[in-house]
């Protein structure tokens, strides 16, 4: 084994549900409509609940935790039956004491002290204006000036959108962390302040499950339906195309809203009153089952290639060259496809997957207070053949398989590979640029089982580990606790 080279709070709560209208999604108790004619905004219907003794700000005692306290007091299993990828919820809430907590996420007067920290347009903040049903972006040049960007603000009524704060605000980066333990997923974020009477984008649908977290002032949201359910890409909707919304209201502090990626969306901040400052928090990009078969099925295939002499023989000559792909070509590929299909239902070995890489890389370090030296350096006592050892930071540590990349030659030796994202860099998260390194070890394909074990109990003993003889077992937990990975108990 070897370090890895370069690569790399009892709360009265009014709930709103937001029911979509006559689609695929509608639950079979929802009345559908019916009559064929086209319908205004559905009324958001008001249900008081009572909160059951929840804490009025987050709760950050595992991932779980905080998710089901961000949604509260809508239930998780609820939220995954029942709107998850399937229709918007809302959730207004009467609580002042969350509302002052939201509002300490992001204020439109932090921007201040952030230009003088150094913010570009383009990288860092956008400035735009929805004009005529499209997007007018009013960015300068170069460096970011506070007196300016207010007076764009102020003048020209534009919105300032505010990339990946969780980079500078410590309380996002805490919420977003765990969020990306919760889902396993990359989780994103950025800011929008707008102020009276304007709005900044145009009708619009993403390609990402959207979470809004109302913090200063309020905002006008209108929603469609979606003409691509859980698109795969972003695109603005000509408003002669969406129709009439099928849900409008407003959002105040403390409030929080959620809809699947591909439903249209337009929000404005009213006249009349004071600005809006929203954070949208934003996750599941390029996560879908179609894109997890595309990452497991050419480790798969090369796999396969190697012990199936069929996968290897060359196509047909010409076969390139023809404008339609022949009958021939047809049937063989469907034969291959069912082969790989079978093979992969039996199977449990650990394959290879570019996905968890890329997610491990990407994300962000684990939340920390002080120096965060316990993420560098091996703390408590070193692991020997007689000690019991868990795993630390599981949900920050992935296992994955893959070539020997340490070797130029023909024969490169499949190794197991054990990724983590505790020295990640918290500046460059969502921003585009990937970590210069990647973080973790490698191992012999023969030390996969003893990972596995490590990985699944809640502790094991080292002379219990499925490796050959005690020299390995104890060079495995070294090489663990050294990287921050394990911990003695």
């Amino acid at each position: 084994m070897q370090n890895l080279s370069p690569t790399s709070d009892l709360a009265q709560v009014c709930i709103s549900s937001l029911l979509c209208l006559a689609d695929r999604t509608m639950p079979k108790k929802a009345k559908p409509a019916g009559t064929g004619k086209e319908e205004g905004p559905v009324p958001c219907k008001q249900l008081k609940m009572e909160a059951a003794g929840g804490p009025s700000t987050l709760n950050f005692n595992g991932p779980s935790s905080l998710f089901e306290s961000l949604i509260s007091p809508i239930k998780t299993e609820t939220f995954f039956k029942e709107f998850w990828e399937q229709k918007p919820l809302i959730i207004q809430r009467d609580d002042p004491a969350l509302a002052t907590y939201y509002q300490s996420l992001f204020k439109l007067s932090d921007l201040k002290s952030l230009c003088s920290r150094g913010m570009y347009y383009g990288r860092d903040i956008n400035v735009c204006r929805c004009v005529n049903g499209k997007k007018k972006v009013l960015n300068k040049d170069g460096k970011v000036h506070f007196l300016q960007l207010r007076k764009d603000f102020d003048h020209k009524r534009a919105t300032i959108q505010f990339h990946q704060p969780q980079r500078f605000k410590d309380e996002l980066w805490k919420i977003q962390e765990k969020l990306e333990c919760y889902f396993g997923s990359l989780v994103g974020s950025n800011v929008y302040m707008t102020p009276a009477g304007s709005q900044g984008l145009p009708p619009h649908y993403d390609d990402v499950e959207v979470f809004i977290l109302q913090l200063e002032g309020e905002k006008h949201w209108r929603l469609y339906h979606p003409t691509v359910p859980l698109a795969r890409q972003y695109s603005v909707e000509a408003e002669d195309r969406i129709g009439r919304p099928t849900h409008e209201f407003t959002l105040k502090p403390g409030d929080l809203l959620y809809f699947p990626r591909g439903t249209i969306h337009q929000a404005d901040t009213p006249p009349g009153l004071a600005h809006s400052t929203h954070v949208t928090i934003s996750t599941y990009q390029n996560h879908s089952w179609g894109d997890f078969l595309l990452d497991t099925i050419s480790g798969l295939m090369l796999d396969t290639a190697e012990e199936d002499m069929a996968f290897r023989a060359g196509i047909p000559r010409q076969l390139l060259l023809q404008v339609e792909t022949t009958a021939v070509a047809t049937r063989r590929l469907s034969g291959f496809l069912r082969k790989l299909a079978d093979r992969l239902e039996g199977t449990d070995v650990l394959l290879s997957s570019d996905m968890k890489k890329d997610f491990v890389l990407n994300r962000l370090p684990p939340y920390y207070e002080g120096d965060g030296a316990e993420l560098s350096t091996p703390g408590g006592q070193m692991p020997r053949l007689d000690s019991v050892v868990r795993l630390q930071f599981k949900d920050h540590v992935i296992l994955t398989v893959g070539l020997d990349q340490s070797r130029s030659d023909e024969t490169q030796d499949k190794m197991v590979y054990v990724y983590h994202s505790l020295k990640n860099r918290r500046a460059l998260h969502m921003m585009g640029k990937e970590e210069t390194e990647c973080h973790g070890l490698r191992f012999p394909l023969s030390h996969v089982d003893a990972l596995k074990q490590i990985w699944t109990s809640a502790a094991v003993s080292v002379k219990d580990l499925k490796l050959t003889t005690d020299e390995e077992k104890e060079s495995l937990v070294l090489s663990l606790w050294t990287e921050c990975l394990i911990q003695v108990v």
